[in-house]
């Protein structure tokens, strides 16, 4: 049996890396993407995965991933990696029914593809930033690849929050839950209470981003226009969650973030967490250091 804590420790060196985002959902998906663009000494980019999503910004979750699929596509165009839009795949169309059906896709497939071609001595880490719907049906569909990944997840809140209604989270609760018992090895980066560190404001992003590169400006114009759609007038910031699961690979020595090992959280369809100690492992993100994250997330974006 793999050894799962082994497994939850930021790797060293260039590791194979998969994204699986719904990228117009928010302004901050936009930031992973380009992110991780900037990270080739750590990540080398094997595919990138649409994720449904359902809110005002789409018709349903089918319509949300058709429109992340084509906003991933629109930001490599930007960032002059064209190369990469072969493997950027279409997700679920449709939400998990339950915890054993998945939804086919060729993301899902794909996933598998790739993990199977992966060992626990030199896993896929799969970063995923939006309803984990894509990597739950991989798993499904073959839950041998449970051995041979590395899911770092944006989603849920921090253990102590009141509940867990987090949009991630809520989207797809039998996701969540098929993956939190997978037994593959996860790093949960949890949004209220630890990733809501990761904050910034107008000026700060024209300081060190507006007029760098034509992707810096579509992430700056782009942040600030939904930022004035609801607080105009007003001092704002905005949580640009996503990046946190870049950062987490990227962050090698470990000095940005602190974290620790728990015995797995169950996602409830109530809306909170329920907890058993004999549950396996998994990796749960308690601190960030803000500043530093954003110092690394600001010098990348700029070379582009």
């Amino acid at each position: 049996m793999k050894d799962l804590t082994a497994l939850l420790r930021r790797p060293s060196g260039r590791v194979d890396v998969v994204l699986d985002t719904d990228a117009y959902n928010e302004i901050d998906d936009q930031f992973a993407i380009a992110y991780l663009l900037r990270a080739g000494e750590r990540a080398a980019i094997q595919a990138f995965y649409a994720a449904p999503f359902y809110n005002e910004r789409s018709a349903g979750p089918a319509d949300g991933m058709e429109r992340s699929y084509r906003e991933i596509l629109h930001l490599l165009r930007l960032a002059g990696r064209e190369d990469l839009a072969s493997v950027t795949l279409r997700g679920s169309e449709r939400y998990l029914p339950d915890e054993r059906t998945p939804v086919d896709s060729p993301a899902a497939r794909d996933l598998v593809r790739r993990a199977a071609a992966h060992t626990p001595e030199a896993p896929l880490y799969v970063l995923a930033i939006g309803a984990i719907t894509n990597v739950a049906s991989a798993l499904l569909l073959d839950p041998s690849i449970a051995g041979s990944i590395v899911i770092v997840w944006l989603g849920g809140h921090a253990l102590h929050w009141p509940d867990t209604r987090e949009f991630n989270m809520c989207q797809d609760v039998a996701a969540a839950r098929v993956v939190f018992s997978s037994g593959a090895a996860l790093v949960q980066l949890p949004c209220m209470g630890v990733v809501d560190q990761l904050r910034a404001t107008e000026p700060e992003l024209i300081r060190w981003l507006r007029g760098r590169n034509a992707l810096c400006d579509y992430l700056v114009d782009n942040t600030v226009a939904e930022a004035e759609r609801y607080a105009a007038g007003k001092p704002w910031s905005r949580v640009i969650w996503d990046i946190s699961v870049v950062a987490w690979l990227l962050d090698e020595s470990g000095s940005w973030m602190r974290d620790e090992i728990i015995p797995a959280p169950i996602p409830q369809y109530d809306h909170h967490y329920s907890f058993d100690p004999r549950r396996h492992p998994i990796c749960c993100v308690r601190a960030i250091d803000r500043d530093a994250v954003f110092e690394d997330l600001f010098r990348r974006l700029s070379q582009i």
